[in-house]
């Protein structure tokens, strides 16, 4: 049996970003994952300034796909509102194996199913043995299903579902692109170009309503499809896959004795954007720093929003959720 101070599921961005933190101060980490890096992952891409400074990432040094935007479009109800701003992209192919392999953690790669706690330690499937473990495997964390789900139950009408595709594709607009609540689908549909010729457009809103509208998420997708193609996109070809995940709302018990949950496996995707970058980066560090000086671990310090909590947010948070499993107001600001 292999035993650990720190046992990570999940490699993602919230599992690497507790790895490093743990590594750069000395700890004995190894980090499992059901998949090989470099792997496809799903997602727009987006990261913000927060993300870019929590990881310390200097980005000139950087060595795959890295776009900065300036300008941001906001699309609602007809209105066309360009957004000066910060914000940048890239490809979680690459991005999520850089920060692993940059965490200096050691990576198997093992589907993790069967947990237990055992005299103050937890095994993992009879292989492995820690005295801290960090559930940081998505939504359908074996961690979270394990030891968290009775305290933290999903709340369904926080599910985000999406349909989206990376292609290569040799675009002529640089700047993102969203749009809220076209056609009544209560979410957002974005458009957003990385750099060097590739392409992330997708879809995404709240499964309950999705569901309750009369047109499911493969009608929105054909609807903004066919606009990308006389604007945006001409021409492009797609074949899109989805997922689903959860908006931040009462996480009730993030830590159970030595083990934690971070990321996704604690839906903790930001309200106004469903943005889960950030917030994951910010738990697995949270998380790290609570085993490494004793802290409280704390959702406090794990933002709810990506546009800042202001009027914006709140308004977006509003028309997306409905005020649906409200987070206590400290921990979404």
């Amino acid at each position: 049996m292999r035993t650990c101070d720190v046992l990570i599921v999940g490699g993602g961005p919230a599992g690497s970003s507790a790895a490093w933190k743990l590594k750069q101060a000395g700890a004995d980490v190894l980090v499992l994952d059901k998949e090989r890096f470099p792997r496809l992952k799903l997602c727009a891409g987006w990261i913000t300034p927060e993300v870019v400074r929590d990881l310390s990432l200097d980005i000139g040094a950087y060595p795959h796909r890295f776009l900065t935007f300036e300008r941001m479009h906001m699309h609602l109800k007809g209105l066309h509102l360009p957004v000066r701003c910060v914000q940048h992209s890239i490809r979680r192919v690459e991005f999520d194996a850089w920060l692993l392999e940059r965490s200096g953690a050691p990576v198997l790669e093992h589907t993790a199913r069967n947990i237990r706690e055992e005299g103050g330690a937890y095994i993992v499937d009879e292989a492995f043995r820690c005295r801290h473990l960090i559930g940081a495997g998505g939504t359908r964390c074996p961690v979270y299903r394990t030891l968290f789900r009775e305290l933290n139950p999903r709340a369904s009408d926080l599910q985000t579902v999406t349909l989206e595709h990376e292609i290569e594709y040799d675009w002529r607009e640089p700047d993102c692109h969203l749009w809220f609540f076209d056609h009544g689908l209560p979410g957002y549909a974005w458009y957003v170009p990385k750099q060097n010729g590739w392409l992330n457009v997708g879809i995404g809103g709240m499964a309950d309503r999705i569901k309750g509208s009369g047109r499911s998420i493969h009608d929105h997708w054909a609807l903004f499809t066919r606009m990308l193609g006389g604007r945006l996109a001409k021409g492009a070809q797609y074949d899109p896959a989805g997922y689903s995940y959860y908006l931040r709302g009462r996480v009730d018990v993030t830590r159970r004795g030595n083990a934690f949950i971070v990321g996704d496996a604690a839906g903790l995707a930001t309200r106004d954007m469903a943005e889960g970058i950030g917030p994951a980066v910010r738990s697995g560090l949270e998380a790290a720093e609570a085993i490494l000086h004793g802290k409280e671990y704390s959702l406090e310090g794990v933002t709810g929003s990506s546009l800042g909590g202001g009027l914006a947010s709140r308004l977006l948070d509003w028309a997306m959720t409905r005020g649906a499993g409200r987070a206590p107001q400290a921990a979404a600001a």
